[in-house]
């Protein structure tokens, strides 16, 4: 997908289930970390906390309770509208949605103790203009082989011709460049299991894990057929490649 159809696509699926996967039903066997409760990990009571990329808010709602302010943003305004309505129906006094770009944060400098963004764009030297000194930033990105036998099956996919860990290399470059010093990278590749082809269609439906998915005569039959290929006693097999940077000023 060019960068005009993902932000259609993102924007749409904003306003239809905020990028909540909550429903779907799959299990996983070997994920490393779960990545908000690590961002907890990091949050004091006092501190002011940013999150990039935040969707529905869902997971940012989630988590409300470990610090003074959280504040999330994202590009989507459908995004945005479904992160207010939650946030509305949650009670939660501490959190904000903004609509904003990454790419500009309109936030004073060194306002935040912790900055968190997950599968999501970032820009470094953003994030360093707007963490306080000695703050943490914590990042989690799909890997470039994640959902690989699905890709391998349609032929196609996000990162589908990219280089294993190619972005993790560059965010680390970026950080390094925006004057983090302490940068540490996790890297996890987990077996997962969807229960029924109805869960693995609606992921399919709802990301650009295949660009288009649905638009072309021949992406039902391959599903079928990767459904018959790949179902386990354990449920319709897949994979999760995810990796976390955690990084220090």
């Amino acid at each position: 997908m060019n960068e005009i159809d993902y932000k259609a696509f993102y924007d749409q699926i904003g306003r239809l289930n905020g990028w909540d996967f909550s429903k779907v039903k799959a299990a996983s066997e070997g994920v490393l970390w779960d990545f908000f409760p690590e961002v907890t990990r990091h949050c004091k009571p006092s501190d002011i906390c940013l999150d990039i990329g935040t969707g529905g808010g869902e997971a940012l709602l989630s988590i409300a309770d470990c610090a003074l302010l959280f504040v999330g943003i994202d590009q989507s305004a459908g995004m945005i509208e479904t992160a207010r309505k939650r946030a509305e129906e949650s009670g939660k006094p501490n959190v904000r949605f903004l609509q904003m770009d990454a790419r500009r944060l309109e936030f004073p400098e060194r306002f935040f103790q912790v900055v968190s963004c997950r599968h999501s764009p970032f820009d470094a030297a953003e994030v360093a203009k707007v963490l306080a000194q000695d703050g943490v930033f914590l990042t989690q990105q799909v890997g470039e082989k994640d959902k690989l036998n699905v890709k391998e099956a349609f032929g196609r996919g996000q990162a589908w011709e990219a280089e294993e860990g190619a972005l993790t290399s560059q965010y680390v470059t970026e950080l390094r460049e925006a004057g983090f010093t302490d940068i540490r990278t996790f890297h996890y590749n987990a077996a997962e299991y969807y229960e029924t082809a109805e869960d693995l269609l609606f992921l399919l439906k709802h990301t650009p894990i295949i660009p288009e998915f649905g638009q072309r005569e021949a992406d039902f039959p391959i599903l079928h057929q990767f459904i018959q290929d790949y179902t386990e006693d354990k449920g319709i097999r897949t994979n999760s490649e995810r990796y976390m940077i955690i990084a220090k000023k």
